[in-house]
C-alpha cells in the first residue's frame, strides 16, 4: 500500500516513528523538516515509486497525504 510505504520513507528520512505518522502530518510544521530533508525525502520517493517530482510541484507537497495523492496521479 502506498500510504504505508510513504510513512516508512518519511520515518527513515526524517528520523521519526512510523506509528506517530498520520495522513495529515505536515513534514515541515509537525516534523521540522528543512529544505535538505525535503530534497532527500523527494529523492527517496522518486527512486521507490519511479516518479519525477518537479521543483514547482514539490512546493505543493506538504503532508503525507499530499505525497500519496501525488504518487497516485
Amino acid at each position: 500500500m502506498i500510504l504505508e510505504d510513504v510513512k516508512e520513507l518519511v520515518a527513515e528520512n526524517l528520523g521519526c516513528e512510523i506509528e506517530d505518522l498520520k495522513e495529515e502530518t505536515n513534514l515541515i510544521e509537525d516534523l521540522n523538516a528543512d529544505s535538505l530533508d525535503i530534497v532527500e525525502l523527494t529523492m527517496a520517493i522518486e527512486e521507490k515509486f519511479g516518479v519525477q517530482i518537479p521543483d514547482e510541484d514539490l512546493e505543493k507537497v506538504r503532508t503525507i497525504e499530499d505525497i500519496v495523492k501525488y504518487i497516485g496521479k
